[in-house]
């Protein structure tokens, strides 16, 4: 790259040469940078840049020379070196080079400098308006995007199918439905054709905005469809909480000929981590196998993702270990894994493991290690690594760390710990962190601080139902039914419903969905009638009903019957029944496992000599002969 040195040397136009020092070069450099932006940067629309006069410098050098240096920078020091020179050349006058000199300063995040140059420029054409409304959105600056996005349509500039996309990303990544929805009403009405990128680009955006149904209206509506649409539906689907249907999409797609490349492939993997259904992740796994996709280090991660939340831990370790290339991202990853089945022992042998690789640790990953260390019981360790943290690796702690250590001591019963811990912190407490006290208080029935707790949790979100549901449970095992009808009626009064639960299971690629008492299965009468005969085989074994689960003020022969159809004990009845002899058992439960389920889980893996694996609201559950893998400490 051309750099400054005691002397710069041009050629002119008649072959003379011409001098410059370094000092010249330095104090004009002072006068046409003023880089005051911080990361909402204010524009003044009047900036100017001085420049030589073109009577002072009439130099002329190809421009090709300072495209090639600006291309060649590797820092915003070096770009400013360059913008010198271009501006002693006499250059800046030339839309090829300013535009590429704001495209290098917009590449470097410094929208401050290149906002300076774009004020003074004589001349501009979309692309110094597109590359401009882009630089702001790359730096975050949503503000001075959308303002500089308003000057370029009021300043009678015709949007183009390059610009409008830059401004429609902006609106997807700040989240801002509102301005996005105006954009998409711009574009339409400018009567610019919507081709693939512009649709795109708003299908991301209101997939990103969780709008799903206007984004999958829009692509529908498209007549041809690339690779990079296809995929953002697939995401959009599986973020929205349709993950089947993402899996539908990938079908639709390949049967039209559109082949997947790995970012599309990462999308399919994600859905199926969201759906939890084994035979699907073994089919996209089959898939990415028979296509010789390189498990690079984003593939290789998201499918240790998709099996340990398919229910298959050492699925997700055979995938770890045969990744040629592991970041820190892909180690956090596979301690995660182990942390949410139980394995807390395991999530802790593989971080000595990942410093002797040369990988060092960042948040994710200590916040992978307490959760394992949480759902573990390992209370010590987790106290120490939450130190360690800190003083050797100079992480500072944020939401996410405290959460999981206010779980960590409010599981282990040191509720005292837990709240000196949150009143000693310096950031503002989320739901996460009072749901986790909630839930240590209902675990060791401490009522005072349960209704603390409580009260942050409904300031903060008090349309979830679950927040009612969770200490309303509270009062009933303590008997305060009072309490109860209060909780209940304040969430009738509030329009809040609580969420129905369900239990789903796969059986023969086909999943099937129970809610407590259900009768809707083909197979209902003969899924009772085992169901009954089981039951008596495990009360002869030590099986006792816990009714303190039935969380109503009602007889005790009533609560039995409740307690008797719970929709984990129908579904695994159902895969006892609809299944071979000696396979595991999946199912999932949207909401966190029952206690007496979980008894009763151990008890049916005895007896029938099977592995059950039960994938809740926050984990894994692995029974096997009569023992769960959380050593009921959950």
């Amino acid at each position: 790259m051309f750099k400054l040195k005691k002397h710069n040397l041009f050629a002119s136009t008649n072959g003379d040469l011409r001098f410059f020092t370094a000092i010249t070069a330095t104090a004009m450099a002072d006068t046409i940078f003023q880089p005051h932006f911080h990361r909402q940067t204010s524009i003044d629309p009047h900036a100017q840049i001085q420049k030589p006069s073109d009577s002072q410098f009439s130099l002329s050098v190809d421009p090709k020379f300072f495209i090639s240096s600006l291309l060649s920078c590797k820092n915003i020091s070096q770009v400013h070196q360059v913008h010198t020179q271009v501006a002693v050349s006499g250059l800046l006058h030339n839309l090829v080079v300013a535009n590429k000199l704001l495209y290098i300063y917009a590449h470097h995040k410094a929208p401050s400098a290149a906002y300076a140059l774009f004020a003074g420029m004589r001349e501009r054409d979309a692309v110094s308006w597109s590359v401009m409304i882009g630089g702001f959105a790359k730096a975050g600056d949503y503000v001075n995007c959308f303002r500089t996005f308003k000057e370029f349509i009021n300043c009678g500039m015709v949007l183009d199918n390059y610009t409008s996309p830059l401004v429609i990303r902006a609106c997807r990544d700040s989240r801002d439905l509102i301005m996005g929805r105006v954009i998409h009403d711009i574009v339409l009405k400018s009567g610019l054709p919507v081709d693939q990128f512009v649709c795109a680009a708003l299908v991301d955006m209101y997939a990103k905005c969780k709008v799903i149904d206007d984004a999958r209206q829009l692509f529908d509506q498209m007549p041809k469809k690339d690779l990079v649409t296809w995929t953002v539906m697939v995401g959009g689907c599986a973020d929205s909480g349709n993950a089947n249907e993402s899996l539908v999409l990938f079908n639709r797609m390949i049967e039209e000929g559109v082949q997947p490349d790995k970012v599309a492939m990462v999308n399919v993997v994600y859905a199926c981590a969201k759906l939890g259904v084994m035979h699907k992740a073994r089919l996209v796994h089959d898939y990415i196998t028979r296509n010789r996709f390189f498990l690079n280090v984003i593939l290789g991660t998201a499918m240790i993702d998709m099996y340990a939340k398919c229910g298959s831990v050492d699925f997700a370790r055979e995938i770890f270990d045969a990744m040629p290339q592991k970041n820190v991202v892909s180690w956090s990853a596979m301690i995660a894994a182990y942390g949410y089945h139980g394995q807390g022992r395991k999530a802790l042998d593989l971080f000595p493991m990942m410093l002797s690789s040369g990988i060092s640790p960042n948040r994710i990953t200590f916040v992978s290690l307490i959760y394992a260390c949480s759902h573990a019981g390992l209370v010590e360790e987790g106290l120490q690594l939450f130190s360690l943290m800190q003083d050797d690796y100079a992480v500072a702690p944020d939401l996410k760390h405290y959460t999981c250590m206010v779980d960590l001591l409010g599981r282990a019963g040191r509720l005292d710990e837990a709240l000196k811990l949150i009143e000693s912190m310096r950031i503002e407490k989320d739901e996460g962190l009072w749901g986790s006290l909630l839930g240590a208080c209902r675990i060791h029935k401490k009522l005072e601080l349960a209704e603390m707790a409580a009260k942050s949790l409904l300031e903060l979100q008090p349309e979830n139902a679950g927040h009612y549901v969770l200490l309303s449970n509270i009062y009933a095992n303590a008997g305060r039914w009072e309490d109860v009808a209060k909780i209940r009626n304040l969430m009738t009064q509030r329009r809040i419903k609580k969420i129905p639960g369900w239990t789903w299971i796969e059986v023969d690629n086909m999943v099937y969905q129970f809610s407590v008492g259900d009768r809707t299965h083909p197979r209902s009468k003969e899924i009772y009638g085992m169901l009954k005969s089981l039951s008596a085989k495990l009360e002869m074994a030590g099986y006792v009903p816990d009714t303190n689960f039935v969380l109503h003020d009602v007889p005790e022969e009533d609560k039995l019957g409740s307690l008797y159809t719970h929709s984990e004990k129908l579904a695994i009845v159902f895969g006892l029944i609809a299944t071979p002899e000696g396979t595991p058992i999946r199912i999932m439960k949207n909401l966190r496992v029952c206690g007496d389920c979980h008894t009763f889980s151990k008890f049916v893996s005895t007896i029938t000599q099977r592995v059950i694996i039960v994938r809740d609201v926050n984990r894994f559950h692995h029974f096997e002969a009569g023992v769960c893998s959380c050593g009921d400490y959950w």
